[in-house]
């Protein structure tokens, strides 16, 4: 038998598609994801507070920390010549797959570096650095074929969707592992003599390369690879292909942008676990810990930002997220005043909370943005100088940090408050700067300009960052009066959100949206636990499994009255159960309407030709319970309005529909059309007016119709 026969599978399995089919998508989706979770999983502790850690016992200084981080970045250039061999040969799986399975066996000589060095000495830390240079040199290559083959995979519409999921899979990886590293890694030391306590990191990084390092290319090869589209006309030379992006000028803007971030974020980011290492003298699982603390409150927020992405755009969600980050550094300078003060911890913890939120915003847009930019046919070009731009600038940052923080580790600003009288005087630090303080403040300014570049590119559908932190304040206008029956600006609704949000401070804003979003969501729950109770909760979960069941299976009109009937009858059980409503009546039917309306964004028909079925289903079903009328309306109209926002609705369709959900309600409960039609309106304003002004122009506009008509 021919030898080469035995071959014959594995060149099928590398082969390019001509032809994608769905099943074929989505084969390559779940794998992509497995990979996403093997590979992240294993990166959370090769490019975290657990590297460092082991550098630092290897010996190395802050300078070679900085060295560190950026080798990954800086070998990123051997992506020029790596863009030719993909354009040559067209087979970017078999690129990517036999580059990176040398990549992830390198792990195994730089774990097992103190059997065979003295540790710490000069030697072991640059073996460790050639080896990640090696490294470096062949994760480039992946990139150059991975990114144009990813962006031919996945289908533009669910980009934000599918990656914030991918993200938010891989984050339960990332937490189970390193936390379990370093639980091990400190039981270790704990457990053997001083000289051994290295191998902890060593047995680590072994299990880690084996069961997760070596996963992800297989993983890889799984994935189908679409057949890369001829370009029509004559071959671009690879220099013009190299300058396409430059020339591009809204892509340029965008390189530009990704390397002063790249530049700014990296110049603080990688010092931040030496930081909590050296100078706090935090244990690694202290480190590690907080690092999962990130990584949950990124998990939390990764299909918030998805939905943003989808509905606002990439840049706008990148817009609040960066600010939102550099809040996180400037707040880094405050956690010794030089030293370490009671609210060290809290402080910690707050602010690894923010950089969880914010990086999960952040790592979505900056990679979605370069794939929506990017022309067809032009992808592994453009996307490698964007991946080229993010590299240069993270490559640099942490190189200038390392230099930065030996300079002014013996360097200090001292900012005081001086209070002198006849008798004596009192002076109280406002502010001390010292050693990694100075990154923390230059990273902070440089990343204020980098904003400003971000503004100047254009994204097709875009908004602004406004629409998404009232996107995110939304859910908070009526939690401060929860009696109220409108959406009135209340004094405790107004303050101190609205004058806060005016502090010339980067991201203060956005930290108060994202705080205001998560105490709304808590607060939602925490009504409905109060008013429904565990029993009521389970039977509402039961309505609505059992209500979405059927639906799925149903069509047209028959599928909105089958809607309807279903929240009409599961509702009016759950209120019925409790007795009457009396104090909570419009913030729950708000509420029950609000989620009704994304209920209804999963169904086959659009939300706009819902509308009416929910609005009158959630008005029958709280009259039935004993909520007036009137109230039902309202808060379903209110329901209404900031579902259709959230779910990408279109606002006049769904204005429309709601007044003609209450003059049928009216008629149906025995009101007056005229006093129905009022409350109707009064709920629409109210929640458009809280979303902006060009929510309640289209608001208004779709009223003046309806009474034109």
């Amino acid at each position: 038998m021919n030898p080469l026969r035995l071959f014959k599978p594995i060149r099928l399995l590398f082969n390019p598609k001509p032809t994608i089919s769905e099943q074929d998508i989505a084969s390559g989706l779940r794998w992509l994801t497995w990979e996403g979770a093997v590979s992240l999983g294993f990166n959370s502790i090769t490019t975290s507070g657990f590297l460092a850690a082991f550098a630092l016992a290897l010996g190395a200084n802050n300078l070679q920390i900085g060295i560190l981080a950026a080798i990954p970045f800086l070998m990123q250039i051997v992506q020029i010549p790596a863009i030719w061999i993909v354009e040559r040969f067209r087979r970017r799986k078999q690129i990517a797959v036999l580059s990176w399975l040398p990549a992830q066996l390198l792990w195994f000589p730089a774990a097992l570096i103190p059997f065979f060095l003295e540790v710490p000495s000069a030697a072991a830390i640059s073996l460790l650095l050639w080896l990640m240079a090696g490294r470096g040199l062949l994760t480039a290559v992946v990139n150059a074929a991975w990114n144009g083959w990813i962006h031919d995979l996945v289908p533009q519409t669910m980009l934000g969707r599918f990656f914030s999921r991918r993200l938010a899979f891989a984050t339960v990886a990332v937490m189970g592992f390193s936390l379990g590293a370093a639980f091990f890694v400190d039981y270790w030391r704990g457990h053997v003599p001083s000289e051994e306590a290295i191998f902890g990191y060593t047995y680590v990084l072994l299990f880690g390369a084996l069961f997760l390092g070596l996963a992800s290319p297989a993983f890889m090869s799984l994935m189908p690879e679409p057949l890369m589209q001829p370009l029509i006309g004559p071959q671009p030379s690879l220099r013009q292909r190299l300058s396409a992006p430059i020339r591009d000028t809204n892509f340029r803007r965008l390189i530009q942008f990704l390397l002063s971030w790249g530049f700014a974020s990296n110049l603080a980011i990688p010092f931040f676990a030496v930081y909590m290492l050296k100078q706090l003298g935090l244990p690694l699982t202290w480190v590690i810990g907080l690092n999962i603390l990130s990584q949950l409150f990124n998990l939390l927020f990764l299909r918030v930002w998805g939905r943003f992405v989808d509905r606002f755009g990439s840049k706008a969600v990148l817009s609040v997220c960066a600010s939102l980050f550099l809040l996180v550094i400037l707040g880094w300078i405050f956690i010794t005043m030089p030293e370490r003060h009671f609210l060290t911890v809290p402080l910690l913890v707050i602010l690894h909370a923010f950089a969880g939120i914010a990086n999960a915003g952040v790592a979505l847009t900056v990679g979605t943005i370069a794939l929506k930019l990017a022309p067809k046919g032009e992808a592994t070009s453009y996307l490698a100088g964007a991946s080229l731009a993010t590299s240069l600038g993270a490559g640099l940052g942490p190189l200038c940090g390392g230099v930065m923080a030996d300079f002014f580790g013996a360097r200090q600003l001292n900012l005081t408050l001086t209070w002198v009288d006849p008798g004596n005087f009192v002076q109280l630090p406002a502010l001390i700067i010292i050693g990694f303080d100075f990154l923390f403040a230059i990273a902070v300014i440089l990343g204020v300009i980098t904003l400003g570049v971000l503004a100047t590119i254009r994204e097709q559908g875009e908004v602004g960052r406004e629409v998404i932190l009232e996107s995110l304040f939304f859910p908070t206008r009526e939690l401060s009066s929860p009696t109220s029956s409108g959406l009135a600006h209340n004094f405790l609704s107004s303050f101190p959100f609205s004058f806060l949000k005016r502090v010339p401070i980067p991201g203060i804003d956005v930290a108060l949206g994202v705080t205001a979003y998560q105490i709304a969501e808590m607060a939602r729950a925490a009504t409905q636990a109060a008013v429904n109770g565990q029993r009521l909760k389970r039977r509402f979960v039961r309505v609505l499994d059992n209500g979405l069941a059927s639906i799925w299976g149903a069509s047209g009109q028959r599928l909105g009255r089958r809607f309807v009937r279903v929240l009409d009858n599961g509702l009016a059980s759950i209120w019925g159960a409790r007795g009457t409503v009396t104090t909570y009546d419009v913030e729950i039917v708000r509420q029950a309407t609000r989620g009704a309306v994304h209920a209804a964004g999963d169904t086959p028909l659009s939300v706009e030709k819902l509308v009416a079925s929910v609005a009158m289903g959630m008005v029958t079903a709280a009259s039935r319970a004993g909520v007036d009328p009137l109230n039902g309306i309202l808060g379903a109209s209110q329901g209404i309005i900031q579902g259709a926002v959230e779910t990408g609705a279109e606002l006049e369709a769904v204005t429309e529909q709601t007044i003609e959900a209450a003059r049928k309600a009216a008629a149906q409960l025995g009101l007056s059309e005229e006093v129905a039609v009022a409350k109707a309106t009064e709920g629409v304003l109210g929640a458009a007016e809280a979303l902006g002004a060009d929510a309640l122009a289209r608001v208004k506009g779709a009223l003046h119709n309806d009474c034109s008509d």
